[in-house]
């Protein structure tokens, strides 16, 4: 598939479940069409690029592997994603992948991922927690913190200070997350 018929098939995707659905089957059949996506959505900053998001993070909610082998793209450019609608799936793209990184089973990006990479996550993760954006990235954020803070020692604190300095003026959903991860923290 070349990039101008992807960017035809994405005109017609949606917020709905259904459209996104149809098109990470797609990606999902046809991985070659990740890094397309990807660019797509690192290139374009607007509407389109949000939906090329939507449908790797749901290609990689069923196969976090199909991401790795453009795991260096993905993290040198997450900071350019600056669109509500494309930081929620890009925070949760990236908890889903510390989650396969921390599991206790043995995968692949852990033989993938370097500690640069994981310091771009972080730095991310912290942007998101801390900028003026809605609860689901930051959610996804202390998350991705929490783990990545059993290599980084410089991050369970000052995720704490973070959570602490912002939990009295989040939303309940901020703070049902933020007790969580202070819950595992405080072990």
């Amino acid at each position: 598939m070349t990039k101008s018929e992807l960017l035809q098939k994405l005109d017609y995707v949606n917020h709905t479940r259904e459209k996104r659905g149809e098109m990470a089957d797609m990606a999902l059949n046809r991985p070659e069409m990740i890094p397309l996506l990807l660019e797509i959505a690192f290139e374009k900053h607007s509407a389109i690029s949000d939906k090329a998001i939507w449908v790797v993070e749901y290609t990689i909610k069923q196969n976090v592997s199909l991401l790795l082998p453009y795991v260096e793209a993905f993290t040198t450019n997450l900071h350019l994603i600056n669109r509500e609608q494309g930081i929620r799936p890009m925070a949760k793209m990236c908890e889903l992948l510390m989650s396969d990184y921390y599991s206790k089973k043995e995968t692949e990006s852990k033989k993938i991922l370097t500690t640069v990479q994981l310091e771009r996550i972080a730095t991310a993760c912290f942007d998101w927690l801390i900028g003026l954006h809605n609860v689901a990235p930051k959610a996804h954020s202390m998350t991705c913190l929490y783990l990545l803070g059993r290599d980084f020692e410089w991050i369970h604190p000052e995720l704490k200070m973070v959570i602490g300095q912002n939990y009295a003026s989040g939303s309940a959903a901020y703070k049902a997350r933020a007790r969580r991860v202070l819950a595992k923290l405080n072990k």
